[in-house]
């Protein structure tokens, strides 16, 4: 099994930034795409960006040009910088891995989330 916490949220006023960190621990783990998605009050979660093993990302078009994610396969960590934040960024954001142990099957993991406000 793959734990993900997360890590990097906070209040930050309209156009500022904030940089989520996410860590996978576990054993025996091969991580494939990593990804951050997030969910504000009374709407669904979306996917924000995602990154694949080969280092292939996808963005949501509301963030593109503002958000990055990166990863450090190493650590098995993800990373998003967030800048010029408005306040529909307002979200608990959430780390999502697909890994696997050597087998055919994928299996996802998420994270326990971060509250990111954007407010002045």
């Amino acid at each position: 099994q793959v734990q993900l916490v997360e890590s990097g949220g906070g209040l930050v006023q309209p156009g500022g930034s904030l940089r989520l960190s996410c860590a996978a621990s576990g054993s025996g783990f091969s991580i494939n795409q990593m990804a951050w998605y997030r969910q504000a009050p009374g709407k669904k979660r979306e996917l924000v960006a995602a990154m694949t093993g080969g280092g292939s990302t996808h963005y949501a078009d509301s963030v593109k040009g503002r958000f990055t994610i990166s990863r450090d396969n190493a650590k098995n960590a993800v990373y998003l910088q967030m800048n010029s934040l408005k306040p529909e960024d307002t979200a608990v954001y959430y780390c999502n891995a697909d890994w696997s142990v050597g087998g055919p099957n994928i299996f996802g993991s998420w994270g326990q989330g971060t509250q990111v406000t954007v407010s002045s």
